[in-house]
């Protein structure tokens, strides 16, 4: 276990850093593309991910960036198409929202609230139809519970018994809208377990708590052949949409914020590989090799080329 504490850690820190960079480098006005941050929640893609196997299947929401580092570890494509440079992972034309790496497992990310949920659906009535064995993870936000469209996958998934797992990493908002002004029903978590399906729920920044309870979850789904619905919960550290803190706004106390900080998934882990055997040394060298990796892909990117015009018409289904 100790090596998977080691690799959760080295998968947050390589999100946060990424992150920070961008937030050092987005006022240059050199990355065109809006960005919705992940800080805060690296514990659950990296919990979550870092139990599936590396051909499982996940999709996720414009919420991207947390996802495509998790499943990829690599940064030059990464760093790249958010400077929209042709260098990137789609010639620099999905920006921060569309992230995608298929051959690495992640199929697709979209901007539209809950639309990756049917076509996780899909995949995983295929892989079971192809009787591949690949289990299919799509993350999404607790807004996307409000679409009919959520509801009619999950039914449809429990009637088929598809190898899926739903993970809804909740921060309580929607945009900034808090669940009790959306919600006629006083518990997500009772409503979802009414479906043929496997329910858990954690509230834990620690991001072994995070792995170990998808791997029940896994377990759970492959002993009685039912989808599983992790209801993870998190604070989202800034703004909706952006790179800054927006407590000015009013929808959210700073308090709250302040209180969620004690337990960043950041701090906690690297705190938690002192106690079970690893040096300062050993921890500073792991940060240091990804803080060179995301220099070399940001300079990279920075000297990429952008794409001619005619990539334009490449790519397109229509």
């Amino acid at each position: 276990m100790k090596s998977v504490n080691l690799d959760l850690y080295r998968t947050m820190y390589l999100i946060r850093k990424s992150e920070e960079t961008i937030q050092k480098y987005y006022a240059e006005d050199q990355m065109k593309t809006p960005m919705h941050m992940s800080m805060g929640e690296e514990a659950i893609v990296s919990g979550v991910v870092g139990a599936l196997n590396l051909d499982d299947q996940v999709l996720g929401t414009y919420r991207s960036h947390a996802l495509y580092l998790a499943k990829t570890g690599e940064t030059d494509l990464f760093f790249a198409e958010m400077y929209g440079k042709v260098t990137g992972m789609a010639q620099g034309k999905s920006g921060s929202m569309h992230l995608s790496a298929p051959e690495k497992g992640l199929l697709c990310c979209s901007a539209i609230v809950a639309s990756s949920i049917p076509i996780a659906m899909g995949a995983a009535y295929a892989n079971k139809y192809q009787k591949n064995g690949k289990r299919v993870a799509v993350f999404f936000g607790d807004g996307a519970t409000d679409e009919g469209v959520f509801w009619e996958t999950v039914n449809f998934s429990c009637l088929k018994k598809l190898p899926i797992l739903f993970v809804c990493e909740d921060n309580g908002f929607a945009v900034h809208t808090p669940r009790e002004h959306r919600h006629g029903f006083s518990s997500l978590h009772k409503v979802v377990s009414s479906f043929d399906c496997n329910v858990f729920e954690e509230k834990s920044t620690d991001p072994e708590v995070i792995y170990r309870t998808t791997q029940k979850a896994l377990s759970t789904m492959e002993q009685n052949d039912k989808p599983c619905f992790l209801r993870l919960h998190y604070y989202r550290y800034l703004e909706h949409v952006g790179i800054n803190e927006d407590f000015d706004a009013g929808y959210r106390p700073k308090g709250d914020y302040l209180d969620w900080l004690k337990l960043d998934p950041i701090r906690l882990q690297r705190e938690k590989l002192g106690t079970i055997g690893f040096s300062e040394q050993q921890i500073l060298e792991l940060e240091q090799s990804v803080d060179e990796q995301i220099a070399r892909s940001t300079e990279f990117a920075a000297e990429s080329a952008f794409a001619d015009a005619c990539e334009l018409h490449t790519g397109v289904f229509i």
